[in-house]
């Protein structure tokens, strides 16, 4: 357990004081910037292929999605999916402590954005900058019983959830409390997810395992994530980039 509260596997580089930063500014320069972060443009390409027209039907019925951001940190993957900002345009927007205060874009669909995360500096950032209407801070492997009710509540109402590079983090039993909650609603939802390599591989497998449990197959992809760090490149000898498998899931029909 590192001191941030984050769960890392002990191969994997944890990055504690930027996710207890006040700003993404750090996040930027020593993620995106240093490690080369370009997954985001993939999240993107498969949210636009495989679930963005689903949501524009939906808007153009009038309706307002409930957007979820699961273990969101400070947001860069709804400014990728919801705002369809690119790699680029996400470090341009969080190249400083002023340019980061308000975010440089506009959603693509009506949506109602809640984000949950175990940073409350993240969280607070995310509200503060109107990325995220709503918020929860809470440890999702040992919530409180109240977190873990609010965080039910969310994920049963959400209309879209991601979780991106996040679920590593998280463990099998925790992952199956949150799908429960998803799959229980009977309207149609959608959820992307990652799996990252080389990480946590049985963890990764044993989560595929409770998404198709109780969740549709509806396609995915293979891309970059970012570049391993030196204490990575050092664990997976001959390796440089940390990859993808990027999933798209919905709710079955009932």
């Amino acid at each position: 357990m590192s001191n941030s509260g984050v769960k890392t596997d002990e191969k994997k580089q944890h990055f504690d004081d930027i996710y207890v930063a006040e700003t993404p500014v750090p996040f930027k320069e020593r993620i995106l910037d240093d490690l080369e972060y370009v997954s985001d443009d993939f999240n993107r390409q498969t949210f636009d292929r495989l679930i963005l027209p689903w949501a524009k039907e939906q808007a153009s019925a009038g309706k307002q999605l409930n957007f979820l951001d699961l273990c969101a940190c400070f947001g860069n993957t709804t400014m990728a999916t919801l705002y369809g900002m690119d790699f680029q345009q996400i470090r341009e927007n969080w190249r400083d402590e002023a340019a980061c205060r308000q975010v440089n874009g506009s959603r693509r669909f009506p949506a109602h954005t809640t984000a949950i995360d175990i940073s409350a500096n993240a969280m607070a950032y995310g509200e503060s900058a109107g990325l995220f209407d709503q918020t929860i801070t809470a440890d999702l492997n040992a919530p409180t019983e109240q977190q873990q009710n609010a965080v039910n509540e969310a994920m049963a109402q959400a209309d879209i959830v991601i979780s991106t590079a996040a679920l590593v983090y998280l463990e099998p039993e925790a992952i199956q409390k949150l799908i429960d909650s998803f799959a229980q609603t009977e309207r149609e939802g959608y959820m992307l997810v990652n799996f990252l390599n080389p990480f946590a591989l049985d963890k990764a497998d044993a989560t595929k395992r409770v998404l198709l449990e109780q969740l549709e197959f509806v396609g995915s992809m293979a891309s970059r994530h970012r570049k391993l760090s030196a204490l990575e490149q050092e664990n997976y000898p001959g390796e440089e980039w940390a990859l993808l498998e990027i999933w798209v899931l919905k709710r079955p029909r009932r």
